[in-house]
């Protein structure tokens, strides 16, 4: 019986996250089997690998809501094996086994082809925050963001956050990021941003309205911080969502939304629509600047993902890890 080395998490209590050889069989259904190159650490990842949250819905596991590589076995018509593919989200890592293994079976209509310009490295560089990224600032340009104002990225020393500044300076926006970490400034100035703030600017308790400065905004952390931006946001503009690492509920005021047209814009990357994924995917390859991907990751083996885990959860990761599984 075929096996291979898959980081698995176990109920208990405590719940246990170690390194073992899974078996072929182990794997649960699907009609494509991907010899996994490359997966990535995300904060959803740490929170199922530590049990901080109740992120994993049944036991065992294996966590990882992204994933590339090469197709092995496929009874999909539009994948062949020697196949290069990427895949994030879809409840894998949750629901469906995911990328911190050796090898995954999975759905054929979850695989995205590897975009062309695309290393399957460059790909989990990009992963589950890139794409996340990338749906907020097209969210952004479908309501209008007026460019001649600031944009604002919170929590942007993260993987998100990280990608956000990158992608919306490249594409010609006036970037200020916001984040808890003031001695990465000259890593966000790196990436494009023009100037970085200090969080807690923005998680002090704001008035219902303040003075008009960002046409917009993409939130990766909720809360208060979030709470904070929309009073600051000018008459017509867009905040897209797309994080909870500074809690889950929303405390504000109507006014905002009522008196100066805000938009809140939800983004979900889990079960975004194939054309919208693939587009995406697109642009992804062709806008972000491969010096300033690389600039953002550090590649890691399996057996520090654990550790990692811990720290993503604790605001100690910059940028990106990538998670080297084969080669």
């Amino acid at each position: 019986m075929q096996t291979f080395r898959a980081l698995v998490v176990e109920s208990g209590d405590p719940q246990s996250a170690r390194i073992r050889q899974a078996r072929l069989d182990e794997l649960p259904p699907g009609d494509v089997l991907v010899r996994v190159a490359y997966s990535s650490l995300n904060y959803k990842d740490g929170l199922a690998i530590t049990g901080a949250g109740k992120v994993i819905r049944s036991f065992p596991m294996v966590p990882g809501i992204d994933l590339a590589g090469v197709v092995l076995e496929s009874d999909a018509p539009d994948f062949k094996p020697g196949d290069p593919v990427l895949l994030t989200g879809y409840g894998i890592g949750e629901r469906h086994w995911g990328g911190m293994a050796e090898l995954a079976r999975v759905r054929s209509e979850w695989l995205v082809p590897l975009p062309q310009g695309l290393t399957l490295k460059e790909a989990m560089g990009i992963g589950t925050a890139g794409f996340t990224a990338m749906l907020a600032v097209m969210a952004l340009e479908a309501h209008g963001v007026d460019k001649s104002r600031e944009l604002l990225v919170t929590g942007a020393a993260g993987g998100v956050g990280s990608l956000a500044v990158a992608l919306l300076a490249q594409l010609g926006y006036r970037v200020v990021a916001s984040t808890g970490r003031l001695g990465e400034e000259g890593y966000l100035r790196s990436l494009g941003a023009g100037e970085v703030i200090e969080r807690s600017l923005l998680s002090a308790p704001a008035r219902p309205l303040e003075s008009e400065r960002f046409a917009g905004a993409v939130d990766t952390v909720g809360g208060a911080v979030l709470a904070g931006v929309l009073p600051r946001v000018a008459y017509g503009g867009s905040v897209a969502a797309c994080g909870n690492a500074g809690g889950a509920r929303l405390e504000t005021t109507i006014f905002p939304f009522i008196l100066r047209g805000v938009n809140l814009l939800g983004i979900d990357s889990v079960m975004c629509p194939r054309e919208k994924r693939l587009l995406a995917w697109q642009r992804l390859a062709q806008e972000l600047p491969k010096p300033l991907l690389g600039a953002m990751v550090q590649t890691v083996e399996l057996e520090e993902v654990p550790a990692l885990a811990q720290a993503i959860l604790q605001g100690q990761v910059r940028g990106r890890v990538v998670v080297q599984l084969s080669t």
